[in-house]
């Protein structure tokens, strides 16, 4: 039954009466699998945008261009006017979440999580170090909430009029306080992939219908984790949330779960129902853009990427590469280019590939090309030896 993993219903059955226990080893081909079952990556999907940004538990959304590219790849007939409706009508967000990045979120899911995520986010400022000094946290916050009360503004803005109110400190440190401090959403444009280079941000208590919940759902937020990511470890949900709180959840959680072990014996946990297809569950050949969250979603990321490429993901100013998926795993690296209306796609493989698997992302590197480029005159997709 397509959804479960490849048991008999007598044994589902017996697993289902005692969730909570160890039951069996999932091999990492098994674990991708699954994965990508649940990050729409094993068929393209005809869902909302909406329906598919929860799905998913965001993406990242560093760069404003990604999250296009990451939902093209995982629906069936997605257009970028679908990515920017949503953004106008204000049921999709562009805020500051897991692991104190932007991330598409489900206005919803911003406005449940928010306040969930705040003790990852004030632990971030420590990275801050000296350049901290004199500044006063609980002061800046209402400082920042005031200037933002004329209407949007980007960080250049608010930082200068803050140093206007704090001339002693620091005014990168300033901004920063006021991105992981005060809950702000990125204002949309008319620009093609939904906001400029520089974008304005304004109080997410006056952007949306009802603002950031009091409590937090630290029990709800893994749920929902392993729903979009799962099978995981205590460490895997540390790694995609940045919340050090993630293990005493799972054991609050552990019995109504089920509980597998790796090929390494760390313990993962699921929803009992949640989708684990077979080993030999077809994966088509799939483009991921720049940050996409499935590769940073666990600490242990080898049920996508192995451990012997995970360097080249990262470049030495800490972007993450577009990576592309053959037989479900990353297999290299992608970009592209546009110039003279010819749109060029050039694939980076980690290790020589077969020449099916050349044919095959080939007519899948056009598809995105036309995607990426519509304009284009001429599409081409070279593969480095």
């Amino acid at each position: 039954m397509r959804g479960r993993d490849d048991r008999g219903p007598a044994d589902n059955e017996n697993r289902a009466r005692h969730p909570g226990r160890v039951a069996d080893t999932l091999s990492v081909r098994a674990l991708n699998r699954a994965t990508l079952a649940r990050q729409l990556l094993l068929a393209r999907h005809p869902l909302p945008v909406t329906e598919a940004v929860e799905r998913l538990f965001g993406l990242q959304a560093q760069e404003p261009k990604p999250p296009y590219v990451g939902l093209w790849t995982r629906l069936d007939g997605f257009r970028a006017a679908d990515l920017n409706s949503a953004l106008h009508d204000r049921s999709v967000v562009r805020a500051t979440m897991m692991r104190a990045t932007l991330h598409l979120m489900t206005a919803a899911d911003y406005t449940a999580f928010r306040t969930t995520l705040q003790p990852m986010l004030d632990n971030a400022l420590r990275v801050l170090g000296d350049r901290a000094k004199g500044m006063n946290v609980t002061k800046v916050i209402p400082e920042a909430r005031a200037v933002l009360e004329a209407g949007p503004l980007t960080f250049n803005e608010i930082r200068a009029l803050l140093r206007e109110r704090f001339p002693d400190v620091n005014d990168r440190a300033l901004g920063y306080a006021v991105r992981l401090c005060v809950p702000l959403v990125m204002v949309p444009t008319d620009d093609r992939w939904g906001f400029p280079r520089t974008s304005r941000f304004t109080p997410a208590d006056r952007w949306l219908p009802s603002p950031p919940a009091d409590e937090p759902a630290l029990d709800e937020l893994v749920l929902r984790y392993l729903a979009a990511y799962g099978p995981a470890s205590a460490a895997d949900a540390q790694a995609w949330s940045g919340l050090t709180e993630t293990k005493d959840a799972l054991e609050r959680l552990r019995p109504r779960l089920r509980v597998f072990a790796d090929d390494r014996g760390k313990e993962l946990f699921d929803l009992p129902d949640a989708p684990r297809p077979g080993e030999d569950a077809p994966a088509p050949p799939r483009f991921l853009p720049e940050f996409d969250s499935l590769v940073l979603a666990h600490a242990d990321r080898r049920r996508v990427i192995a451990d012997a490429h995970r360097p080249a993901l990262t470049t030495k100013n800490l972007r993450v590469r577009a990576v592309f998926l053959w037989d479900g795993f990353a297999r290299g690296t992608w970009e592209t280019e546009y110039k003279r209306k010819v749109a060029t796609l050039r694939l980076r493989p980690f290790e020589p590939l077969p020449r099916s698997a050349i044919g095959e992302l080939t007519r899948e590197g056009e598809s995105l090309l036309r995607f990426i480029e519509p304009n284009a005159r001429e599409t081409v997709v070279t593969v480095d030896e």
